[in-house]
């Protein structure tokens, strides 16, 4: 049987309640609002990276189809050049030669003005997109901003609590050094279990752990024990301190 001095079991409790505040600042910590705007920054972020992809694969498409179009017209441009010079440079053999230059050469022109109008379309068609990917661009500095500040209110909040945890602990262990190792282990693992009170008063009839009434003649045998002889709820087995 552990042995357990009323002053160990005084002191037990108190290193109980200091385990309750730790609790609490840890939850605390791990809870902390900033935290959860940090995650739904996250997901707002990645919400905008994938509409921003899309509308990039679309400037993309745009982009090459209208780089197609003024590459066609650098080639009938060339090709202008080429039949003009053959018609004024005195290298065409008479006159249905020349007819058939000037007409290839105005045919070019009317292809080059057709392939113009598209690239105008295609241009007309680009700007909206350029204007949304803009704002994307800003809502998306905005997140950083955002983000940059939450993450700065996330570390000084972050630091306060650890702080508060050492303060706390210091005072754990200078009340642990009241405990003896043995009763101290036995504590640590009772509280280990989820829900387990490891350490309550037994008031009257009344364990303050499970806060349910011990038996009348179980109350009387416990008062008969030395004072120093370790009991338990028959309850809730935790600790009690009578």
């Amino acid at each position: 049987m552990t042995a357990a001095d009323p002053t160990s079991l005084q002191e037990l409790l108190a290193v109980q309640e200091l385990d309750r505040k730790l609790d609490a600042l840890r939850h605390q910590r791990a809870t902390l609002p900033e935290r959860t705007r940090l995650v739904a920054l996250a997901g707002e972020r990645a919400a905008l990276l994938e509409k921003r992809a899309e509308i990039d694969s679309q400037r993309h498409d745009l982009g090459r189809g209208q780089k197609r179009l003024e590459d066609e017209v650098a080639l009938i441009d060339a090709r202008i050049e080429q039949e003009t010079g053959r018609l004024y440079g005195g290298n065409a053999g008479g006159v249905k030669e020349l007819q058939a230059l000037q007409e290839e050469i105005e045919g070019l022109g009317r292809r080059k003005a057709l392939v113009e109008d598209q690239i105008i379309e295609i241009m007309e068609q680009i700007e909206p997109v350029d204007a949304a990917l803009e704002r994307l661009r800003v809502e998306e500095r905005a997140i950083d901003e955002s983000e940059q500040d939450v993450s700065e209110a996330l570390g000084a909040a972050e630091a306060d609590i650890d702080e508060l945890v050492a303060t706390v602990d210091a005072q754990r262990t200078e009340r642990t050094a009241g405990v003896s190792p043995e009763l101290l282990a036995i504590y640590d693992r009772l509280r280990a279990e989820p829900g387990r009170v490891a350490v309550a008063r037994l008031v009257g009839f009344t364990c303050h752990g499970c806060h349910l009434d011990l038996a009348a003649m179980e109350v009387d045998r416990l008062k008969k024990l030395p004072q120093d002889e370790l009991v338990h709820c028959d309850e809730c087995g935790c600790i009690l301190v009578r």
